[in-house]
């Protein structure tokens, strides 16, 4: 048994976590108390914090997005069937596959059930991409960074709600 130098203890708006460190441990939690002049994370009202969380179900069904097209191009291919990689060119790949009379008709079954799932996955993201960009019309310092090429209005829209108050540092 390793003996503990230091605890710390996470606070949430629901929860706690306690943090225990030993001479090999660096969680980043105990390092920052250990630091007399370390400013801490402001506390985000639940209206941020649902803000927050927005952005994190978009990622996660961008990211399941995917992995969907990555499956279909895959299945695809192992019936000679290949479309380039790029998630715009699934939709064609699935119509010729659902066309081809020589994939055998279970296989085809499946393919439509990817189909209809991308199709699901799609019309989530438009419907949070909505909310993010009435946050985004909401916002003035996320339509000044919109300005910004290559920024865009999603991509202001994250900036200004994962970067914390430039102040706080």
């Amino acid at each position: 048994m390793e003996q503990i130098t230091r605890i710390g203890m996470d606070t949430s708006k629901n929860v706690f976590q306690l943090h225990g460190v030993d001479a090999a441990d660096a969680e980043a939690l105990c390092e920052a108390v250990s630091r007399p002049t370390m400013r801490f994370v402001p506390v985000k009202t639940a209206e941020q914090q649902a803000t927050l969380m927005l952005v994190g179900v978009r990622e996660r069904l961008i990211q399941k997005g995917t992995q969907l097209v990555n499956a279909i191009r895959g299945y695809g291919a192992e019936f000679g069937i290949t479309a380039a990689t790029d998630a715009c060119r699934v939709v064609p790949l699935l119509d010729r596959i659902a066309a081809d009379e020589a994939i055998p008709e279970l296989a085809r079954e499946l393919f439509a059930l990817q189909a209809k799932e991308y199709a699901q996955l799609q019309r989530e993201i438009e419907r949070i991409d909505a909310k993010l960009m009435e946050w985004h019309r909401n916002d003035e310092c996320s339509q000044r960074l919109a300005k910004i090429p290559g920024v865009g209005p999603i991509g202001a829209t994250l900036l200004m709600m994962k970067t914390p108050d430039p102040h706080l540092f």
